[in-house]
C-alpha cells in the first residue's frame, strides 16, 4: 500500500483499540470498589513507620490533596481495569496492522498471537503485583525518622501503573521475537549469536525496573523473561527449519519445471 494508506490503516486500528479501552473503562468504572481494594492491597499489607494497614487509628491510609483527586483516582482505576479487560481487542488490532505484510500461512497465527499476548501480559501483571510490596517497603524505608510519610493516591497509582506496564511489556519480549521472525526480520542464527547479550540485557533491565534492592524482585522479573525467551528461540528454530524445507521444495519444483521446459524445446527443435 502507499504511505498514506498505511497511515489511514494505522489510524483506523488505533481508533478501534481506543474504543476497546474505553469500553473496558466503563466496566472498570462500574467495578471500582473491588478493583480499588485489590490495587491498594500491597500498600495496606506493608508496615510504614510502625503502622500497618489502611484502616483504623494506627494505620497509614492513602491521602488526597486536591478536590478533583478522588475523581481522577476513580478514572485511573477504570483505566487500569479497562486496559486489562480490553487487552484482547488492542492486541488484535496491533497484530491486524502487522499481518498484511506476512505470508498467507503466517497470517493464520493471528489467533495464536492474541491467545499468547493476553496471557503473557496478564502474567506480567501478576508478577508485578507480587513485586509491589517489596518495592514499596524499600522505597518508604528511605523516609527519614523525623518525617511523616503521607502517600497520595495519585503517587501510589502512578507507581502501580508503571510496574504493571514494565512487567507486562517485558513479558511480551518473546512474542516480539516471534513476530519479527514471522516477518522475516530475525532468524534463529541471529538469536543464537546474541543470546548471551540478550539474557544479560534482560537482567540489567530487571535490575533497573524493580525498585527493591533485594535479588528476589529482580529474579521475579528476569527468570520468567529468560524462560520465555528460550521458548521463543525454540519456536524460531522450528519455524526457520520449516521455511528452509519449504524453500528447498520450491526450488526443486522450479528446477523440475525448467528441465521439463528444456526437454520440450529440444523436442521441438529436433522435430
Amino acid at each position: 500500500m502507499p504511505l498514506m494508506e498505511h497511515i489511514r490503516e494505522f489510524r483506523n486500528r488505533l481508533i478501534k483499540a481506543v474504543l476497546g479501552i474505553i469500553l473496558g473503562m466503563v466496566i472498570g468504572w462500574l467495578a471500582y470498589k473491588p478493583a480499588f481494594n485489590f490495587i491498594i492491597g500491597p500498600f495496606c499489607r506493608i508496615t510504614i513507620q510502625g503502622t500497618t494497614g489502611c484502616y483504623g487509628p494506627d494505620s497509614h491510609p492513602l491521602v488526597v490533596t486536591g478536590v478533583f483527586d478522588p475523581f481522577f483516582v476513580k478514572l485511573k482505576v477504570a483505566f487500569v481495569v479497562g486496559l486489562i479487560v480490553s487487552s484482547p481487542i488492542w492486541f488484535y488490532q496491533m497484530w491486524a496492522f502487522i499481518a498484511p505484510g506476512l505470508y498467507r500461512r503466517e497470517k493464520r497465527w493471528t489467533f495464536a498471537f492474541v491467545g499468547a499476548a493476553v496471557p503473557l501480559f496478564a502474567l506480567g501483571g501478576v508478577f508485578a503485583y507480587l513485586a509491589l510490596s517489596r518495592g514499596l517497603r524499600f522505597l518508604l524505608s528511605l523516609t527519614p525518622p523525623d518525617v511523616r510519610a503521607l502517600i497520595t493516591i495519585d503517587t501510589y497509582f502512578g507507581y502501580v501503573m508503571a510496574m504493571l506496564f514494565i512487567f507486562g511489556l517485558a513479558f511480551e519480549l518473546p512474542l516480539v521475537l516471534v513476530i519479527l521472525n514471522l516477518a522475516g526480520v530475525v532468524s534463529h542464527q541471529f538469536i543464537r549469536k546474541h543470546r548471551r547479550v540478550m539474557i544479560f540485557l534482560v537482567f540489567v533491565f530487571a535490575g533497573a525496573a524493580t525498585p527493591s534492592p533485594d535479588p528476589f524482585s529482580m529474579l521475579l522479573l528476569a527468570i520468567p523473561c529468560v524462560v520465555l525467551v528460550e521458548l521463543a528461540e525454540l519456536f524460531v528454530w522450528l519455524n526457520d527449519r520449516r521455511r528452509a524445507r519449504r524453500d528447498a521444495a520450491l526450488l526443486a519444483r522450479e528446477g523440475l519445471s525448467e528441465m521439463s521446459g528444456d526437454d520440450t524445446i529440444d523436442a521441438d527443435y529436433r522435430g
